[in-house]
């Protein structure tokens, strides 16, 4: 069973259910029950109680509408850090498409040398995707996010370039104040992804290397 931090779940063999909030190694969660209390447990000893896991989606996504061209939005791609609704000592990272073109994302993790696929999919235009999850406690250890995202539409506009971003979250990225994110209906810390190339005056660089 592929259990990941945020999952609802129900204790085998006792009347506990609660919320995952670590994973302490690769037998062993730790849940925390309705009292705030964090209980350590082998992740064999308990079973994922499907329909109640909060921020999942529950209607399956329509197939995306071409935007007409003039209304077509092409910038607003994020990544989103939100605290867990029910416990916030758990990150969860989405993929946030405000563009109106449809995302095909990769992400990776590495640690030490050591790689591990975390996500691959479609981000629709106007959705988002959860990718990841964390311990908020343990910024200081999260692995290096190998991003990697290409862009399609089926509008006569041309695709972005390809995003590729690869490097670690640090604790200077969650110095900024929280962000009302929309699509998510919660504040959270947003990373751009897209961000916009400066602008280059050719009249001034010009006029610079005549200097």
């Amino acid at each position: 069973m592929n259990l990941k931090l945020g999952d609802f779940v129900r204790f085998v063999d006792e009347n506990i259910e609660g919320y995952i909030t670590r994973m302490i190694d690769k037998d062993t969660i730790g849940v925390t029950d309705s009292n705030d209390f964090e209980i350590p447990v082998l992740a064999n000893k308990v079973t994922l109680v499907h329909g109640d896991i909060p921020g999942e989606e529950l209607i399956p996504s329509k197939s995306p509408v071409t935007v007409p061209e003039a209304e077509f939005k092409k910038d607003g791609i994020y990544l989103a850090l939100v605290a867990d609704q029910h416990s916030s000592s758990v990150a969860h990272f989405h993929l946030v498409n405000e563009s109106s073109y449809q995302l095909l994302a990769a992400f990776t993790t590495a640690k030490q040398g050591t790689f591990k696929g975390e996500f691959t999919g479609i981000i629709d235009p106007n959705t988002t995707k959860r990718i990841y999850s964390a311990q908020l406690g343990d910024i200081q250890i999260w692995p290096e996010f190998r991003l990697e995202i290409l862009s399609s539409t089926k509008a006569n506009v041309e695709p972005k370039s390809p995003i590729i971003f690869h490097r670690s979250i640090k604790g200077k990225d969650l110095s900024v104040a929280k962000e009302e994110i929309a699509l998510l209906k919660q504040k959270g810390w947003l990373i751009r992804l897209d961000e916009p190339q400066p602008s280059v005056d050719l009249q001034k660089l010009k006029e610079k290397f005549q200097k």
